[in-house]
């Protein structure tokens, strides 16, 4: 082949591979947000010092075993999220909300077990039906106080250690916000990884 017609290919291939490039960028799209939607309800006393909490300690295999939280858990298809928050605290409490608040939501991305994306809506009970049940599947129901709830999200090393409640590392940033004064929703973004949120941020609306 002759210098001319080396020169013909090599530019041929160039402009293949710059072609084939080109729509590799074209196509390459990120991936659709397609979060876990679930509900995380925080149940008021009648006096409203307390709050009813589930200490995760039925299943040393509970990716939240030892912690405290809310009640709550995934949204089904055929209802909406008020709906899914009532049906949870009806399951995992026994007892059956009467009013209730939309105290914000979160987008926790990377915070499954296994790296799942979670979308939370955020409530506040503030009036309920019923006894609550002493535990649930997934551990003992409790009685806790607000200010001791507070306390342990205050960021103080030594009042966190003195109320010994321990939860997931991110709740120290919302749960001040879902019991504060102003009453706006707020709506966050937490990532997470391996079990640790990397980042937090809010707006109020």
């Amino acid at each position: 082949m002759s210098i001319g017609g080396i020169g013909r290919v090599y530019a041929y291939l160039q402009l293949a591979l710059g072609y084939t490039q080109q729509v590799i960028r074209v196509n390459i799209k990120p991936m659709p947000y397609t979060p876990i939607i679930g509900t995380l309800g925080y149940v008021l006393s009648t006096d409203r010092q307390q709050v009813l909490m589930i200490h995760r300690n039925a299943r040393p295999d509970d990716q939240a075993f030892g912690k405290y939280n809310g009640l709550g858990g995934k949204m089904e298809r055929d209802e909406d999220v008020a709906a899914c928050m009532t049906r949870e605290i009806r399951e995992e409490a026994g007892i059956e909300v009467k009013s209730m608040q939309l105290r914000g939501t979160i987008s926790w991305p990377g915070f499954g077990k296994n790296g799942e994306d979670w979308l939370g809506f955020i409530f506040l009970i503030t009036a309920f039906e019923g006894e609550a049940h002493a535990s649930n599947h997934e551990g003992t129901l409790e009685w806790v106080s607000v200010r001791r709830l507070l306390d342990a999200c205050s960021g103080d090393a030594d009042a966190m250690a003195q109320v010994a409640l321990p939860m997931w590392a991110g709740d120290v940033y919302f749960v001040p916000l879902v019991f504060g004064a102003d009453t706006r929703a707020f709506h966050g973004v937490m990532p997470y990884e391996a079990g640790m949120p990397v980042s937090w941020h809010y707006t109020w609306v």
